[in-house]
């Protein structure tokens, strides 16, 4: 757009552009000016230097990082955690959302829907006490059932195998069900005039869900992928924190970026390795999610964020 012409669509929509001020403020004040700390990521944080006062190091935070293998591992296991998260999450949610579509009694679907939608309140403090007491080496409730078979006592908390699975395991538990209501109402916009029509054909449920159903859902299902891509580097620090905690024996399997961040700032208090982290979560967050979107675009353009 000219200056000219931004300047007559100011003139005409001042309310509109008033409006949206205090959003624009929002961001500058919360997103853009922080920003300025990323020079922590290039310094050795002296108190007394401050920000702009501290030595400069250059890249020497990015290549210890590097160095000491914990970069790669984090990255491993981040994208790694995300990626059966978000996969699961979306199959997972399309399989009970097209069940529960397909279920008439009223009254069975609206229970159905509150009991798997419940989880997504549940705290992560919350979930981390159930944690505990299910999995406690000496009195988990998992630990006494094996005790009462005259089994031995399994140490869940020192077996990082477990943790892989048990974490995917309480991230869907409580959020499957909000991206089903999500594909539900998707389901639920779709016209009856379709299925009516297939029904005439003589189409089977299973065939009325394979081609009319799953393709339907195809712009929800890209549109949260692009999403959930977008914040792939962030993993889920609630879960990772309250359920893990401090334990070391776990770290090796289950640390995540911003676990070790918010070690590396509770511990140690190096600003600039922490920083360091972030900044490289941010920018391959950025990186990844520019190229998916434009692979995407390619391949349908009206898929496409932007």
């Amino acid at each position: 757009m000219s200056k000219r012409g931004f300047w007559n669509e100011l003139n005409k929509n001042k309310l509109m552009f008033l409006m949206l001020l205090p959003t624009l403020l929002f961001f500058f004040v919360n997103s853009y000016v922080p920003m300025v700390g990323i020079y922590f990521a290039f310094t050795r944080f002296d108190f007394h230097g401050g920000l702009f006062g501290s030595p400069f190091v250059g890249l020497d935070n990015f290549k210890f990082l590097w160095k000491s293998g914990k970069l790669a591992e984090l990255t491993l296991n981040t994208i790694g955690y995300n990626l059966a998260f978000i996969v699961l999450k979306n199959v997972l949610a399309i399989g009970l959302a097209i069940l529960l579509s397909e279920i008439h009694g009223k009254l069975f679907k609206k229970i159905s829907q509150s009991i798997l939608f419940l989880p997504y309140f549940v705290s992560f403090v919350l979930l981390s006490a159930i944690s505990y007491n299910m999995f406690n080496y000496e009195t988990g409730f998992a630990n006494t059932f094996l005790k009462s078979l005259g089994m031995q006592p399994f140490n869940f908390y020192g077996a990082p195998w477990v943790w892989v699975i048990l974490l995917v395991v309480f991230y869907l538990w409580k959020h499957i069900g909000y991206s089903m209501i999500i594909y539900l109402a998707s389901i639920t916009g779709i016209s009856d005039e379709y299925y009516e029509a297939a029904r005439i054909d003589g189409a089977t449920l299973l065939q009325r869900i394979r081609h009319i159903t799953v393709p339907m859902l195809k712009p929800t299902f890209v549109l949260l992928l692009l999403f959930s891509l977008g914040s792939i580097m962030k993993g889920q620090f609630d879960l990772f924190y309250q359920l893990i905690g401090n334990n070391g024996l776990l770290f090796g399997s289950t640390d995540i970026i911003d676990t070790y961040v918010f070690r590396s700032l509770k511990e140690t208090f190096d600003i600039g390795m922490a920083t360091a982290a972030g900044l490289y979560q941010s920018v391959f967050g950025f990186i990844l999610i520019v190229t998916v979107n434009y692979i995407i675009k390619k391949i349908n353009e009206d898929y496409a964020l932007f």
